[in-house]
């Protein structure tokens, strides 16, 4: 049988947006969307939460996820890589649960507009394409080809990407996408042996852009609700 491990890593010392894993967004905890589009997905036997604060581990744990450790100062600072933290998540979890799991899917907590069919879909896409591992993104709305700069040590500013011919369109460039921090998947091995996002046999799901919000400022937490109360009205 395929065992298959979602984490949600939430930490406490959120800059942008204070608290904003466990503020309430539309009349519930914004982790809590995360666990509950986890649970009716159906995939998973365990939903473990990586977290270094008591309140988010005890409203996690009210919506029916597993804290079963407290994140440690180092995996909690600023400096952290996410990968890391999954990783770090993944293998407490073998030993805690003392079982082998074949797959990862990290949720992220700030991503609460995705639905249930995203976490499934892009699951199914990633075994019939036998990634290594495969992250979301939705059309970006800025091409590096046609209307991205960077500026270099010298103040010249140019396109972020440049193409033998020239475009005069945007829909023209090659497509490109924004990655919206949503669902990562991956195989056990693939986690364990890798320190970079971005492999050989890394998949793309491509989601539309109103369930593609991460919440990182106030304005992104106002828009959000915001959408929400639209959906319900």
């Amino acid at each position: 049988m395929v065992k298959v491990l979602c984490t949600i890593c939430a930490r406490g010392g959120s800059k942008g947006v204070k608290n904003k894993n466990v503020r309430l967004l539309h009349g519930k905890p914004l982790i809590a969307y995360t666990i509950e589009q986890a649970k009716e997905s159906g995939l998973f036997e365990h939903i473990v939460i990586s977290t270094d604060s008591d309140l988010i581990a005890t409203v996690a744990q009210e919506y029916g996820a597993e804290v079963f450790f407290k994140r440690s100062e180092e995996m909690a600072s600023d400096t952290a890589g996410k990968l890391d933290v999954i990783k770090d998540a993944f293998l407490r979890s073998e030993a805690h649960y003392q079982t082998t799991f074949d797959y990862l899917i990290d949720l992220d907590a700030t991503a609460p507009l995705r639905n249930v069919q995203d976490i499934i879909d892009s699951y199914q896409q990633f075994l019939k394409d036998d990634n290594d591992n495969l992250i979301t993104a939705m059309p970006s709305r800025r091409s590096p080809y046609f209307n991205l700069v960077e500026v270099d040590g010298a103040g010249k500013v140019a396109l972020s990407k440049k193409l033998e011919s020239g475009i005069v369109r945007r829909q023209d460039a090659p497509k490109s996408y924004d990655m919206n921090a949503s669902i990562y998947i991956w195989k056990r091995n693939t986690l364990l042996d890798e320190s970079t996002l971005f492999l050989e046999k890394t998949g793309l799901y491509v989601m539309p852009e109103e369930r593609s919000i991460d919440i990182d400022t106030e304005l992104d937490f106002e828009f959000v609700e915001f959408l929400m109360r639209k959906q319900n009205a």
